[in-house]
């Protein structure tokens, strides 16, 4: 689609964690592989909006005919990112009786209890769901890492902890899409002052947030190393550009209708005699005419 408006080279691809990807020389300001504008990618999100409306019904459909795959959709970022508006922009472009989310805060008493996969594994979606993760855990390899919280001989298992949960989960059926929405630093303080200029918008501000802009470095430092060792063929890791949040929408929403097409999703079959079906409701339609009288014969 070179010259033209719209994707000119596949988000997939664009966007893919590879060997060699460096964070100091990504571009948060960026629209990879993207021609266009805002209401170029507006007018496409409509457009794929309902190929992926369409896509997830045909999941979910296939999941109560015993089909058991699923996807599954792992938003990760610092605060203000934008996670809250790709839930609402994009996973709101389905059925959300197809739809999972879960957002992912501070352990509960009741988590620590347990390993930091257990709230993660009782999480994951069903069979025919799309689930959406607000964070993952990867916060065991961000948080956890950037405030000491556990010794480094301890968060280093982690990683490949974390990579053999993922190839079980792909194994089992589930399509994994891991997107990281990834700002610049001046952008999260305008986001952030925003917040603070917009009464409706004070319950998202957090004052802890401006503190946790003091680990920056850390944070990217954590962020590489998750590039580095966790982005494999089978649950790759996306990194989204997202100081323009048009666009961070519009790769996401990309990157989940491919990864829904990719399925080979078709409608399940009839499971029952179609026209009998027909005739049936034909015969208890009031408003149907009446067949006319059957006649007898005349002579021969």
């Amino acid at each position: 689609m070179s010259g033209k408006q719209g994707w000119h080279h596949s988000p997939t691809e664009a966007l893919k964690v590879g060997p060699g990807f460096s964070l100091a020389d990504f571009d948060p300001g960026a629209t990879p592989g993207w021609h266009g504008g805002k209401a170029d990618a507006e007018a496409e999100m409509t457009r794929r909006g309902a190929d992926l409306d369409a896509l997830q019904e045909q999941l979910f459909a296939r999941g109560k005919e015993g089909d058991t795959r699923s996807v599954l959709l792992v938003l990760q970022g610092v605060d203000s990112a934008g996670k809250d508006g790709i839930v609402s922009h994009v996973v709101g472009l389905v059925n959300p009786m197809g739809v999972k989310i879960t957002g992912f805060g501070v352990p509960t008493e009741e988590e620590r209890k347990h390993d930091y996969l257990w709230r993660i594994r009782n999480a994951l979606p069903s069979a025919g769901q799309v689930g959406v993760f607000d964070r993952s855990h990867y916060e065991q390899l961000l948080v956890v890492r950037v405030h000491n919280l556990v010794p480094p001989a301890t968060w280093e298992t982690y990683y490949d902890q974390i990579n053999a949960f993922e190839a079980e989960v792909a194994a089992a059926g589930t399509t994994i899409v891991k997107c990281a929405l990834l700002i610049s630093p001046a952008e999260q303080l305008r986001r952030l002052e925003a917040r603070l200029d917009d009464p409706s918008k004070y319950w998202k501000y957090n004052p802890k947030d401006l503190d946790e802009r003091g680990n920056w470095n850390e944070y990217q430092a954590a962020y590489q190393a998750i590039f580095d060792r966790c982005s494999p063929a089978a649950a790759p890791w996306y990194a989204i550009p997202g100081d323009a949040k048009w666009y961070a929408r519009l790769a996401v929403t990309e990157l989940l209708a491919a990864a829904m097409e990719g399925l080979g999703l078709t409608w399940p079959a009839a499971t029952f005699d179609v026209a009998a079906e027909k005739v049936r409701i034909a015969s208890l339609d009031p408003d149907a005419p009446e067949a006319p009288p059957a006649t007898k014969p005349g002579p021969r």
